[in-house]
């Protein structure tokens, strides 16, 4: 890395903080029918019905929907064929949690060539991050699976500002290390920022700004900060990545949820098809 490069990197982070404290970083925004579902669920007065016609206004997110309903990971003994049915089989909290995975791709766009492949990879990352959190969700009493498979989805969502106010400056495009190891340290604070903007709940909130922290140990159940940094080093496990070379006894979140360093990997009943079903789903949607 030459000065001139090490300087950028340093202007560009002291830049980036300065406008996430002001409220000048442009933040992603929920597509809206994502957010009309989640408010849904929060309005009392609101019921099923009304959830499912929000759904049935925008056509692509019904057949996602109805297809994902019908998937290996949640379908049922008779086969939904309408929202009113998925909501019904699968009820508003699920449905909400599936609604905001699958408006999710939405937001991994961007017009640079550069940027764009950068976006697809960050995607396919997280939705292998994602299905191996539901798989280990499904097997954790304190943590549900569809919110898990969230979880994995959204970690890293403040990658999102830093790589798209990367294409304004050039020479972060042309060092993709640079790059990489900006968007690793801001992550996480503008990560917690989208999540209060978006008013998620406070796990997913603590999701974002915690996963990278594997020394967290915040109370003796494992939650869904744990099941993530699990994944992560699962997805890892093998490689020269910083995140392949950790003491699997040093990290909390991986005693809470049974694993230990004697495990070459984690293994659980019918886990490799369960996760290849999931993350297939979700990068065919």
């Amino acid at each position: 890395m030459t000065v001139a490069e090490a300087i950028n990197e340093e202007e560009f982070y002291a830049e980036l903080i300065s406008d996430l404290d002001s409220g000048k970083l442009s933040l992603p925004t929920l597509p809206e029918v994502a957010m009309e579902v989640r408010n849904i669920v929060n309005d009392p007065n609101a019921s099923a019905a009304d959830m499912a016609n929000i759904i049935i206004s925008d056509s692509a997110l019904s057949a996602k929907l109805i297809k994902v309903a019908n998937s290996p990971l949640f379908r049922g003994q008779k086969e939904i064929e309408s929202v009113q049915m998925a909501v019904a089989r699968l009820g508003v909290n699920l449905i909400r949690n599936l609604v905001t995975s699958l408006m999710m791709k939405q937001l991994f766009n961007a017009k640079s060539p550069v940027l764009g492949k950068k976006m697809r990879e960050l995607w396919e990352y997280n939705t292998q991050i994602a299905a191996i959190s539901h798989v280990l969700g499904s097997t954790c009493p304190t943590v549900k699976s569809d919110e898990a498979m969230l979880a994995g989805l959204i970690h890293n969502i403040g990658a999102l500002p830093v790589l798209m106010r990367a294409d304004e400056r050039p020479e972060l495009l042309e060092n993709l290390d640079v790059l990489d190891k900006l968007v690793e340290k801001l992550s996480s604070p503008v990560g917690k920022k989208i999540m209060e903007a978006w008013m998620f709940p406070q796990s997913l909130i603590d999701v974002a700004a915690e996963y990278g922290d594997l020394t967290r140990d915040k109370q003796p159940e494992a939650d869904m900060v744990d099941v993530v940094q699990v994944a992560l080093l699962q997805s890892f496990m093998g490689t020269d990545h910083p995140l392949g070379q950790v003491d699997w006894d040093s990290v909390p979140a991986l005693a809470k949820l049974g694993f230990t360093s004697e495990v070459e990997e984690i293994e659980m009943e019918g886990c490799t098809e369960k996760i290849e079903a999931a993350q297939a789903l979700l990068n065919g949607l």
